[in-house]
């Protein structure tokens, strides 16, 4: 029997190799995807920045299974839908989210990746865009979606285990027709550290 402090760090170490396998497995996903599986042979929308930030290429393109988002960023790809994510994985940048924004552009928002998974609050607190945000399972499959009002402090529950959460543009979801159940395909940018 170690210390607190031996425990804290081999589950340190043992949650930094889970999520170095996630993001193989997720990596491995698009590859998989580019080659036709994933987004039906259509251009995925959305796209931010260069360097890798903008959404995955058509299938067929030789970039396509190469291309990584870049660094901090993250693709989630439904179908022929894709969202160019801003990453939140550590306490502060989680705690930040996307405050003081007076925008979140279509094809655009924040996913929340947290070490465990574990049910989660969030609250607009100095939030100016209405968003929508879904909550994640283990599988990547959206367990439930919900709505919050710009500038709102009261706390909105996953109800639900979650580590993956993304938030988008009030509305983005029902426009694109999707759904709980629907599961994304998720690519982060390279050096990602969850904390």
């Amino acid at each position: 029997m170690g210390t607190q402090q031996d425990t804290v760090g081999r589950t340190g170490r043992q949650e930094k190799r889970r999520w170095a396998r996630v993001a193989i497995a997720l990596v491995a996903t698009v590859a998989l995807a580019g080659c036709g599986s994933g987004n039906g042979g259509r251009s995925a929308t959305g796209g931010v920045g260069e360097n890798g930030g903008s959404a995955p290429a058509a299938a067929g393109s030789e970039r396509s299974a190469r291309q990584l988002p870049a660094a901090g960023r993250a693709w989630v790809i439904f179908g022929a839908d894709t969202v160019v994510a801003e990453i939140a994985s550590t306490p502060d940048a989680r705690e930040k989210g996307l405050m003081d924004r007076d925008a979140v552009p279509d094809g655009t928002g924040m996913l929340f990746i947290f070490p465990r998974s574990e049910e989660r609050s969030f609250w607009m607190r100095n939030t100016y865009v209405p968003l929508d945000i879904a909550f994640f399972d283990e599988s990547n499959r959206i367990a439930g979606i919900r709505q919050m009002e710009a500038l709102d402090e009261t706390l909105t529950d996953s109800e639900v285990a979650t580590a993956l959460v993304l938030e988008v543009r009030q509305g983005w979801f029902a426009e694109k027709g999707i759904e709980v159940g629907a599961t994304a395909q998720v690519v982060v940018g390279p050096g990602l550290e969850v904390r």
